[in-house]
């Protein structure tokens, strides 16, 4: 590992650590107190993003819950494709994601219409402009987002009778203000220098509001404890009958992607729950395929990481990037492993030494410390190395995840199902419970 990667790697570390983010806490809120000023949580969403409604539809519960000022930014994410990578496919798949977490949460999606009212989404956005009352254009920006991603193009049509601003100069100043407080996407949440995404993080927000008292007396919020029970992955006792007849379950992963570390674990621990077949099916990291990942996706995804590393209890914040020859050597030593039947050894051995143990596993000395733990025989990982036939399973691999609707890992696919993220394995199992329902349970 270079000196650079080194000095970034040292200082990612310290960034993200639990002792940081305490100090960073503990010095928001002292300034807030001696200014006396609010819990302010400012909220991003866009009109296109689903993702964006099913905060939404939470938002009111929150305001009404907690002494907070809720300051509402209709926005559009950053365009740039180095922040949202492949947007065609991201826009597909934002749609079935959101459909499938909607019917778990009991949250109406598309159900007066197939599609929203795209014809209308200027004119609905223009119709927000001309709200000159803050507190109007709440209720009317929430009204509005519901609407669409109900498909109600009744009601959308009703909203943007007759109203008509600069939707343009809204949406930029709201850019303005998302890049100000260094972020890129919607559907997000600003607290006090964090950052939280979506229904996903949502939880999260709400249990640093309750740590600091914000919780208003006899607030009852059904809706946001039900997140988190719906969310909660769980898992059978014993493997189900009907899953034997499942079709194999892939994960493609890439060494240098902290979310696939993260999985990593757990999908195992899902594949034995319900006996499945798990084929893991690495790929070559984005900035390794040409794509670059700005410096503010970067921030976000190590302090989110390590948020989500601690709350998951895994082993994660000493940092050694294996971007370049570390990921090819990883790559090359993988499918060898395979062949020992000692793949999955190997992927979470060398997981906890890029992720948590800062082992360089670019140099003989690394992979050594790691291989020698997994069992494998050091002459045969060195030859592994100088063996390139990995290239040409990891692009199949690539254009397998492409053709699987997606373009980032950690991806999970069982037969036609796909879905994207850690954040998601819930969602994995509820959707293997349902195969293998009988009608008489399976969680016994």
């Amino acid at each position: 590992m270079s000196i650079r990667n080194k000095l970034r790697s040292r200082l990612i570390t310290l960034l993200v650590s639990e002792r940081t983010q305490n100090a960073r806490r503990s010095m928001a809120e002292a300034r807030r107190k001696l200014g006396g000023g609010a819990h302010v949580v400012e909220v991003f969403l866009e009109l296109d993003d689903p993702w964006s409604y099913l905060l939404a539809h939470y938002l009111p519960e929150l305001a009404a819950g907690y002494d907070i000022e809720l300051r509402f930014h209709l926005t559009q994410s950053c365009g740039d494709e180095a922040f949202r990578p492949q947007p065609e496919l991201l826009a597909l798949y934002a749609d079935d994601d959101c459909a499938r977490v909607a019917a778990e949460l009991g949250i109406p999606f598309l159900d007066k219409g197939a599609a929203p009212p795209v014809e209308h989404r200027r004119a609905l956005i223009d119709s927000l402009a001309a709200v000159s009352d803050p507190d109007g254009l709440d209720a009317e920006l929430l009204g509005a987002i519901t609407a669409y991603w109900r498909g109600d193009t009744a009601g959308v049509e009703r909203r943007i009778d007759g109203a008509s601003g600069d939707g343009d100069a809204l949406l930029a100043a709201n850019q303005r203000r998302l890049v100000e407080l260094g972020h890129y996407n919607s559907a997000t949440l600003h607290y006090a220098g964090e950052w939280y995404w979506g229904v996903d993080r949502l939880p999260y927000l709400v249990e640093r509001l309750d740590e600091l008292g914000a919780r208003r007396a006899e607030a009852s919020t059904p809706g946001l404890a039900s997140i988190r029970q719906a969310t909660q992955l769980s898992l059978p006792v014993r493997p189900p009958g009907a899953a034997a007849d499942l079709p194999p379950l892939e994960l493609f992963y890439s060494f240098r992607s902290p979310y696939s570390y993260l999985a990593l674990s757990r999908v195992f621990a899902v594949a034995d729950a319900f006996g499945l077949q798990l084929i893991v099916r690495p790929v070559l990291p984005m900035v390794m395929r040409g794509m670059q990942v700005p410096r503010a996706k970067l921030a976000y995804i190590a302090k989110d990481t390590a948020r989500e590393a601690r709350r998951l209890d895994i082993p994660y914040g000493r940092f050694a990037d294996p971007v370049g020859a570390g990921v090819e050597r990883c790559l090359a030593v993988f499918f060898y492993a395979q062949q020992e039947k000692r793949e999955r050894d190997f992927l979470l051995h060398a997981g906890e030494a890029i992720w948590a143990r800062a082992i360089d596993v670019a140099t003989d000395a690394g992979m050594r410390k790691v291989t020698g733990r997994c069992g494998l025989f050091w002459p045969e990982v060195l030859a592994a190395m100088d063996d390139d036939s990995w290239r040409d399973k990891v692009e199949e691999n690539r254009a397998a995840m492409f053709d699987a609707g997606s373009w980032g890992v950690p991806t999970l696919r069982l037969g036609d199902f796909t879905t994207w993220g850690q954040d998601r394995l819930w969602l994995l199992a509820r959707h293997l419970e349902e195969l293998c329902d009988s009608g008489e349970g399976i969680l016994i």
